[in-house]
């Protein structure tokens, strides 16, 4: 049995990064990278679920991805709607809600009509949300709020002095999905590329350098691990009596 740590986070965040330098490693294709990168991301999605993580986000595809190659973005787009398509009845079927978020009328029509239909057989699930960032990027869905906002002052739905963080993270994308306690980072690049910048504001980071395609179950636990081991202030003192000391003197 896996030896987990006392403390998981709620919310898990991957960037998953290191696809192409697999396979260039290897002397592959950079499209077999993100074959084998589909079966860690499933592998991952299991293990939230055999763990009791009730929330994963993914960032499957960026705003910027779309600078690729085009039979590269064609096959990942494939894929996609492959993995959708087998995917949403094994999803149903363990309780596993899935959800997107990003400019999703910017997908290829086949992926939103499976992405839709995955949607839609999951809606009603509870044991875990597995969100898939797709066509996302993080300024992009700022400033999407902020005009949201700015319709309904103009409106006369709210006025300017009522928007306040609140008001601010029920027009985001992610709005009812908590922040996510832990952001992973694969592949060894120490950014956060356009990932979740609102939501990242009080995320532990972790970076590794192996690629996504070899991240599983064990490279997970070990980031888990090394979340249990951090002390989580939120700005504050992690020992109450040295709070309290620190205000007598």
């Amino acid at each position: 049995m896996t030896d987990l740590p006392d403390r998981l986070p709620r919310h898990v965040a991957i960037i998953m990064d290191g696809n192409g330098r697999w396979a260039r490693a290897r002397a592959l294709p950079r499209v077999e990278g993100h074959r084998v990168g589909f079966e860690s991301a499933r592998e991952i999605a299991e293990c939230c679920l055999e763990w009791s993580i009730p929330y994963l986000t993914l960032f499957a595809f960026s705003t910027e991805n779309w600078k690729r190659p085009q039979h590269e973005v064609s096959f990942l787009m494939s894929r996609l709607s492959r993995f959708l398509r087998r995917r949403r009845r094994e999803y149903s079927d363990k309780n596993v809600r899935l959800r997107a978020i990003g400019r999703l009328d910017g997908l290829p029509q086949e992926v939103r009509k499976e992405l839709a239909a995955a949607i839609e057989e999951t809606r009603e699930c509870t044991a875990m949300t597995l969100t898939l960032a797709l066509n996302y990027g993080g300024r992009q869905e700022i400033a999407g709020a902020a005009q949201e906002l700015a319709r309904r002052v103009r409106d006369g739905r709210i006025e300017p002095e009522q928007i306040d963080v609140e008001q601010f993270e029920r027009v985001l994308d992610t709005a009812g999905t908590p922040d996510p306690d832990l952001m992973i980072r694969t592949g060894g690049e120490y950014r956060l590329s356009n990932f979740l910048l609102w939501q990242l504001w009080y995320a532990e980071l972790y970076v590794t350098e192996t690629c996504w395609p070899q991240f599983r179950r064990e490279q997970f636990l070990a980031a888990l691990r090394e979340y249990a081991r951090r002390e989580r202030r939120f700005g504050g003192l992690a020992d109450p009596a040295a709070a309290a000391g620190q205000q007598e003197e």
